[in-house]
């Protein structure tokens, strides 16, 4: 009986999720430091970009005189035509939510760096029972949970700032972008657990992270859709998981018609996130060593 419940297979990855997470909600100040940048992008940049006042402002010219009524009406349509909305604050806002997401998920490949490097934890954990593939998983929930609920922190300041959410929104709409938010904190945060496998040195790890951050962001359409990107970014901006986090949230949250399928949405993300999740467990059997 003690045998078969050391071999469940998931045995012992509450108790190391649980250890990561203690890391991070035993030190709040973590927790404010990476709430920094996405609250400065909506605070600072959501709210100056105010394309209804200079799209307005631009329409002043002299020796026309066009009603401000019809000056708002073309306002109201060019942005709705590009963003889906009239209010670009409650666009950026979304893809602040994939934002921080993503933050949260490339960091978790450091943590399998620091437990190889101090105090020989990681020797200590291949010591035990636990399945090789539940150290990597604890992790990547770990990232998870984290993602969520700073997501959920940026979302009410988001909500406090001004942001306009559907007024058709429901419990499901919620569950719905909570979900696709998982799956691509899943997937990444398996891809750069892997990563890390073999690695000792948390300067690679941090020069990848830097490297891929905003470039994923830019090459998506969390700053302005898709179709007003150069020939060149579009494919990328496609097979980008970012893009289809942020039409599922701008579909659900704000209630944005035309974009794509959700179904297509949910599927592309849920591949992503299996993908690497198999990859991970099973490069973790192969390159996990006591050495």
């Amino acid at each position: 009986m003690g045998m078969a419940t050391r071999l469940h297979p998931l045995h012992g990855l509450w108790a190391l999720t649980n250890r990561e997470l203690a890391k991070w909600y035993k030190v709040p100040v973590i927790l404010i430091i990476s709430l920094i940048q996405p609250i400065v992008w909506l605070a600072f940049f959501g709210k100056s970009m105010n394309f209804a006042a200079m799209f307005t402002s631009g329409l002043n010219i002299p020796g026309l005189n066009i009603p401000k009524q019809v000056i708002d009406e073309i306002a109201s349509e060019v942005l709705k035509a590009n963003f889906g909305t009239t209010d670009y604050f409650s666009f950026l806002a979304v893809g602040m939510l994939s934002f921080i997401t993503l933050f949260t998920s490339l960091q978790s490949g450091m943590s399998i760096v620091w437990d190889r490097r101090l105090g020989g934890v990681l020797s200590k954990l291949l010591t035990t029972p636990v399945p090789r593939g539940n150290i990597i998983m604890a992790k990547v929930l770990n990232s998870m949970i984290r993602s969520l609920v700073q997501s959920t922190i940026v979302l009410i300041i988001a909500i406090l700032l001004g942001m306009r959410l559907n007024p058709s929104l429901n419990p499901l709409d919620i569950l719905g972008a909570y979900a696709a938010l998982a799956l691509m904190s899943m997937g990444f945060a398996s891809l750069f657990v892997t990563l890390a496998l073999r690695s000792t040195s948390w300067e690679s790890q941090m020069a990848i992270m830097n490297l891929l951050n905003m470039p994923l962001m830019f090459a998506s359409n969390s700053f302005y859709p898709v179709k007003s990107m150069p020939w060149w970014l579009k494919p990328v901006a496609i097979v980008n998981p970012l893009t289809y986090v942020n039409d599922i949230n701008r579909q659900l949250l704000l209630g944005i018609t035309g974009g794509q399928s959700l179904l297509l949405d949910y599927a592309y993300l849920i591949a992503f996130a299996v993908i690497f999740s198999v990859i991970g467990i099973v490069l973790s059997w192969r390159y996990l060593s006591e050495a």
